[in-house]
């Protein structure tokens, strides 16, 4: 899957985002989250949640929504990783939320 990059503003700045739809399905295994869960902890609807983690990816969503699943999922506790030229994006939960 080709990355996706959206140009988001947080605090009066641009930050190039780069979310993929494996990195959101990931986080949410990582907290025990359903779709819903993740729709009512972002404030989007369902079926943009379900597009999001599709084969269309959050490319196809408007930066705010991509920043409010982002911004969600980051305050529960997760760290997104940027890809490398060894390995792909990825997840992880921040020190002492893990199992």
């Amino acid at each position: 899957m080709p990355r996706q990059y959206k140009i988001v503003f947080h605090d009066n700045k641009i930050i190039i985002a780069v979310l993929t739809s494996p990195q959101i399905k990931a986080a949410r295994a990582l907290l025990g989250w359903s779709q819903p869960s993740l729709a009512k902890a972002s404030g989007l609807s369902l079926p943009t949640i379900v597009r999001m983690e599709s084969q269309l990816g959050p490319g196809r969503s408007s930066a705010a929504n991509v920043e409010a699943v982002q911004l969600a999922l980051e305050t529960a506790g997760v760290t997104f990783l940027e890809g490398t030229s060894e390995s792909g994006p990825g997840v992880r939960l921040k020190r002492g939320l893990e199992g």
